[in-house]
Formats: C-alpha cells, structure tokens, sequence
C-alpha cells in the first residue's frame, strides 16, 4: 500500500535518441511504483520535443503513472499528458493553473524560501515543488528543500514533491520530512540497466521507512 506514504516521482533524463530515452524509462518503471514522471524540454525545440513527448507519455500512463509535461502547455495538450510541471514562478504558475484546469493537473512553481511558497500555496495549484528539477547536483537532498517540505507538510494540505539527490537513499530522508513526492533523477538513470532496481529498492525503502499519513 503506497497511498498513505511519500512516493517516487521520476524525472526524464537527457538524452537525444526518443526511442532509447522512452525504453530506458519504460525499464524503470518496471521497477515498482512511480507516481508520476517529469518530462523536461531540455532545449530541444517544440517539433522534436513533441516526438520525444509522443513515446514518453504512453509509457507513463500504461505504467499508472501521471506524464507532467515541463512548461509546454501546447505539447502537454497535443501528446495528451496528464499535467503540467511549472517551473516558473507563482505568477506564471497562476496563469497556467487558470488556463489549464481541472483538464490538467498544474503543480510546480519555484518556491526557495517560505515567503515564495506561501504565494505558491495562494493559488492552491496540484502541488508544490521545492528544489529544481536538475538541482540533483550532490549525493544527498538539499537540506533547504527537505526543511521547507518538512515546514509546508506539517501545515498546508497541498501535497509536496521534494527534490532528491544523486543517492537513492536520499529519497528516505525526504520522505521523513512528511512530504507526499520525492523527485528522483540522477539517482535512478545515471546507470540506466540499474533503473528498475534502483525504483525496487527506493520503494522498499519507503515502505520500511517512510512515515505513515494519516487518512
């Protein structure tokens, strides 16, 4: 039972084949559960995106998992992504949170210090996510995102996604901090043939470790 403890959100890597990067994430999620996957533009323009958008997404969804599209509403639409991934500040986050729901899930925003996440928390999106989805620089969780999770978690409703680091076992001590999501993206694909038990591993992790929430 995964619904009453912090989960595993996955994030895309960088790579340039879409076929091999959506089999590369279909691996990982055989790994176990996985609430949803980041999909991030990496710079690639609208055109080659969407190709890359149009493998990832079934991938995600056949997995039961949700495809949260990175600041692209217009791909999100095309490829029929569950949600969008702001990346943005609360302004932008409120302007695609009106435009884009209840048809998507709008989570996300830049929230580096409490005062940022109380007007993320305004606009009452999906979630919030404290960290940057590339902010996997270090083998643990920045100690800053775990803090304003642990702070947002015992106090607002809005489920939280925390940020990872390059150490799977980081993903324990987010999870103690009583945030719903932790983000994973180094950690899991920096050897991709090690994706799938590394998402088997973090899972049984946070079923030992994971605080419980109560319903």
């Amino acid at each position: 039972m995964t619904e009453n403890r912090c989960r595993l959100v996955l994030i895309v890597p960088d790579i340039a084949d879409p076929a091999e990067r959506s089999e590369m994430l279909r691996n990982a999620l055989r790994g176990g559960d996985v609430a949803s996957v980041i999909i991030p533009q990496y710079g690639l323009d609208d055109t080659v995106f969407q190709k890359h958008a149009e493998l990832l997404v079934p991938v995600v969804q056949e997995a039961g998992a949700a495809a949260l599209v990175v600041d692209n509403s217009r791909v999100a639409g095309r490829v029929k992504a569950d949600g969008l991934h702001v990346s943005g500040n609360a302004a932008t986050l409120a302007e695609e949170f009106e435009k884009h729901t209840p048809k998507l899930i709008v989570g996300g925003g830049n929230a580096m210090d409490r005062h940022h996440a109380l007007e993320i928390g305004e606009i009452q999106p999906d979630y919030i996510f404290f960290g940057k989805i590339d902010g996997d620089i270090k083998p643990e969780a920045h100690t800053k995102n775990v803090a304003l999770g642990e702070w947002w978690s015992s106090m607002i409703e809005i489920p939280c996604m925390v940020m990872g680091g390059q150490d799977p076992s980081s993903a324990v001590t987010v999870a103690e901090s009583g945030v719903e999501f932790v983000a994973l993206g180094k950690a899991v694909f920096a050897d991709p043939s090690q994706a799938a038990a590394i998402v088997t591993r973090v899972n049984a992790e946070l079923d030992e470790k994971a605080p419980r929430f109560a319903d």
